[in-house]
């Protein structure tokens, strides 16, 4: 087979793994607290036939670049981008963004625990406060039943009125967690993260400093894809998916003619 199809086809499923990354960012261009992806790619192993430097026996000079030939490219990770996203303001006092690097944590139902950008807060029929999903903040917070006017400051204290009176009382403290490398962190889908060896521990600490960030309440971070670059990136991909789909044709329109003239 002529090695050129082998290569063609390389580019053509990394093109193909390119597309699947732009498309679930697209589809989640409105969904809070989302971080884009992006592909990583690096070059396959190389054929070398003669090394760089080595002495040619034509003429006794040094072969200035060798002859390499290349194999190919493969997908090697997917990173997640932990820009900003946008705040949206709800004017809903359940809703809560985080500013800065932090995330909030909840505990799963298998009692582990997950981290999420996502802050679009309620409380359950116990009155403990949870995120969309059902699942409880950490450290659990507990809502009484006759609070009104609840406040979430900047640095977690929550807060507020209980029945008739008019001076707020202090319910419990936010937390935000960090991580060193949360490019390593295991996306779980809804809105989850979890810890892995390459995201490092995690370390908690109260809103207001630069290593957590700080909360916001009334709004929520939108998604941090930028829709008009993932458009510019889907046709990139597309015309190089189309490229290397030519080069298959080529090869294989090669390998025909020297085939027929073989007869």
């Amino acid at each position: 087979m002529n090695p050129a199809m082998w290569i063609s086809k390389t580019g053509v499923q990394a093109q193909d793994q390119k597309l699947q990354t732009i498309a679930n960012n697209l589809a989640n261009a409105n969904t809070v607290g989302f971080k884009r992806d992006r592909a990583v790619f690096e070059d396959l192993f190389y054929s070398v036939e003669q090394q760089p430097g080595a002495q040619r026996a034509d003429n006794n000079t040094l072969a200035p670049s060798g002859v390499q030939l290349g194999n190919g490219v493969h997908l090697v990770g997917t990173q997640k981008v932990f820009t900003q996203g946008i705040l949206q303001t709800t004017g809903s006092q359940w809703d809560v963004s985080v500013m800065g690097n932090g995330f909030l944590s909840v505990r799963q139902p298998n009692g582990e625990t997950a981290y999420t950008r996502a802050g679009q807060l309620g409380k359950d029929a116990n009155g403990i406060l949870i995120n969309a999903n059902g699942l409880p903040l950490i450290p659990q917070i507990t809502i009484p039943a006759n609070a009104t006017a609840l406040s979430i400051g900047e640095d977690g204290t929550v807060s507020a009125k209980l029945g008739d009176s008019a001076t707020p009382s202090q319910l419990g403290q936010l937390t935000l967690t960090s991580f060193i490398n949360p490019t390593g962190l295991l996306a779980l889908g809804e809105n989850l993260f979890a810890e892995t060896p390459s995201s490092g521990t995690p370390t908690e600490g109260a809103p207001g400093t630069a290593q957590w960030g700080i909360l916001k309440q009334g709004t929520l971070e939108g998604s941090n894809v930028q829709v008009v670059e993932e458009m510019v990136d889907m046709i990139a991909a597309q015309r190089t998916y189309e490229m290397n789909t030519k080069v298959l044709s080529a090869a294989d329109n090669m390998l025909q003619y020297l085939s027929q003239a073989a007869r």
